[in-house]
């Protein structure tokens, strides 16, 4: 089902990279109907996060892919870039070690990465048990949490215990669909086609509630789009049997020393407040 999720973010991309890189900005919800950015902490502060010594002079070289923004995109200048891709910059300067970072197509990363083509993959592959497997994997540095759509007018108001009483747009076939069945049973599901299709429901009160992807949510609710009728309330929603266990950078098996080394740096990223300030950067409208 966390498959799922992602192909319908993937078929936003291209909208997402034109509301991202277009000028002049698109229109927003007034900035006193949506909610603060929140940054996320998903680093053990017990954990260790003093440096791991890496050889000399070794060059790691990044793969990404240009189609998932805000997480990994091209510039208006065609170099890679979005929240993942400067986390990965950043992580290999707290490291210490030179880094290079390539953009191609998001199916073929891991095969490259195995044909030694690359070093590490920084995108949103989500990490499963599959994956680690498979492959040296950092802990998770981004979630997919989800969330809580409201119409404005209702926001104040809001109480989680309502939604056992409401109509809740979903995407059909979804995890989204799939929790709200397991957790709030009364609630009444109206399932769309489409994540559109379900904001559209929203936006024109066939729903009282929308719940889905937090990203995506987020995007919309501070975008045009929403026509800002709608603002995020309630969670976030992290239950990893539903959504899965976030991303990581990716290594390959024989490198369990280089993610270790990622680790600590990110970890001192999050301490250091270098992490938060690259997050605001790419979430105005956070999804946590």
């Amino acid at each position: 089902m966390p498959r799922l999720v992602g192909r319908v973010l993937a078929r936003l991309a291209p909208l997402l990279a034109t509301l991202l890189l277009a000028s002049p900005a698109p229109a927003q919800a007034p900035a006193s109907t949506l909610p603060e950015p929140s940054i996320p902490n998903f680093w053990d502060p017990r954990a260790s996060r003093e440096p791991v010594e890496l050889p000399a002079g070794r060059t790691i070289r990044f793969l990404t892919s240009p189609d998932f923004p805000p997480l990994h995109f091209l510039g208006a200048d065609g170099v890679p870039t979005g929240f993942v891709v400067e986390i990965a910059r950043a992580a290999c300067v707290e490291a210490g070690v030179a880094c290079t970072i390539q953009s191609r197509p998001f199916e073929t990363l891991l095969p490259a990465l195995g044909a030694g083509e690359g070093d590490a993959v920084a995108a949103a592959l989500r990490v499963t048990a599959d994956l680690r497997a498979g492959h040296a994997v950092t802990a998770p540095f981004f979630r997919f949490p989800a969330r809580l759509a409201a119409p404005i007018s209702a926001a104040a108001t809001f109480d989680v215990v309502t939604v056992e009483a409401a109509r809740v747009g979903v995407v059909a076939g979804t995890a989204h669909e799939a929790y709200v069945s397991t957790f709030w049973p009364g609630a009444t599901r109206v399932a769309a086609e489409t994540l559109a299709d379900a904001q559209d429901a929203l936006r024109t009160g066939e729903t009282d509630l929308l719940f889905a992807d937090g990203l995506a949510l987020a995007l919309w609710v501070g975008g045009r789009a929403s026509e800002g009728c709608c603002t995020l309330v309630s969670g976030p929603f992290l239950d990893s049997r539903f959504f899965g266990e976030g991303i990581g950078f990716v290594f390959r098996p024989g490198d369990a020393r280089l993610a270790e080394a990622f680790d600590a740096a990110l970890a001192r990223l999050w301490a250091k407040g270098t992490y938060a300030e690259i997050y605001l950067r790419f979430f105005p409208v956070g999804p946590f």
